[in-house]
Formats: C-alpha cells, sequence, structure tokens
C-alpha cells in the first residue's frame, strides 16, 4: 500500500515537472552578463593596483599605549 502512494506521487510530480517555464532573455546572454559584470570588476581592481605603491613603505614605530601592540618579533625588535 506504501509503495503505491509513492508511486502514485512520483508519477505526478513527474507529470509537473514536465511543465517548463519560458525564461526572460535567452541563456547564453546570462552568461554574457555574467562575463560583463566580472570584467568590469577585473578592471576597476587594475585601475585601483596603483595605489598601493604611491608611498614608500615606513616602518612601524613601537608604541607602549597600543591596546593590541605587535608582539611577532618574539623579542627579536632591538628599540623595546
Amino acid at each position: 500500500m506504501m509503495l503505491t502512494q509513492f508511486l502514485n506521487a512520483a508519477a505526478v510530480a513527474g507529470e509537473t515537472a514536465e511543465e517548463h517555464v519560458q525564461l526572460p532573455m535567452d541563456p547564453i546572454m546570462y552568461g554574457a552578463l555574467i562575463m560583463g559584470g566580472l570584467l568590469v570588476l577585473m578592471f576597476v581592481t587594475i585601475a585601483f593596483t596603483s595605489l598601493g605603491h604611491r608611498h614608500e613603505a615606513v616602518e612601524e614605530h613601537s608604541d607602549p599605549h597600543r591596546q593590541h601592540p605587535n608582539k611577532h618579533d618574539h623579542g627579536e625588535n632591538p628599540q623595546h
């Protein structure tokens, strides 16, 4: 009895699964829009890469009043 109910439910689900929904635009256009968006993001990234190279890197000074001081040098820094 349980098997027949399952088979009937599967048959009904199979009948409704055959109905197709029309996409609002051609499927290749979805790929083109995604590719265009990623290209725009790539060009924005390339445009702002020079911002990190404007100034020379400055050594960070040791500030004992910072809440979380940098202690990653394990006592090797002679400035302390």
